[in-house]
């Protein structure tokens, strides 16, 4: 295929139409995947305390907690990430905290979604927006 202008034109139409077309694809994958953690089951507000920064300088290490008191499991999600589930925490009978740190990478600015499993078999969840910054200068 020889690249003449109108060629180059209908390629970059078709990328950029594709990249359109795709960004629907995360929204529906991040749905399937917190419904995969919850079975279908209601999701409501509760007793979850999801703590992440405002902003984020360095989106390559975002820390993150999680605090369920009398959760069995807690999930945690984001809307901008090809693969939705970031990391999921099971706690027993022998852990008294139901609290769970870790630091995730973000690439983005996005929404931070935790969703636990009380004992009870209900869910609940919270939502934090994480704002990525370039380069660390903070606005």
């Amino acid at each position: 295929m020889e690249l003449t202008r109108r060629n180059l034109m209908l390629l970059c139409a078709g990328s950029f139409g594709a990249s359109v077309l795709g960004l629907p694809a995360f929204a529906a994958k991040i749905d399937d995947a917190m419904t995969a953690f919850t079975g279908g089951a209601p999701v409501g507000d509760g007793d979850l305390t999801l703590t992440a920064p405002e902003i984020a300088e360095n989106g390559a290490t975002v820390p993150i907690q999680i605090s369920a008191p009398g959760a069995l499991a807690i999930a945690l999600f984001s809307d901008g990430n090809p693969e939705p589930k970031m990391a999921q925490f099971t706690f027993g009978p022998l852990n008294p905290t139901q609290f769970a740190s870790t630091r995730v990478r973000l690439q983005q600015t996005q929404n931070v979604f935790a969703l636990a499993k009380m004992a009870d078999g209900s869910f609940v969840q919270a939502t934090a927006n994480v704002k990525v910054t370039i380069g660390g200068c903070g606005g």
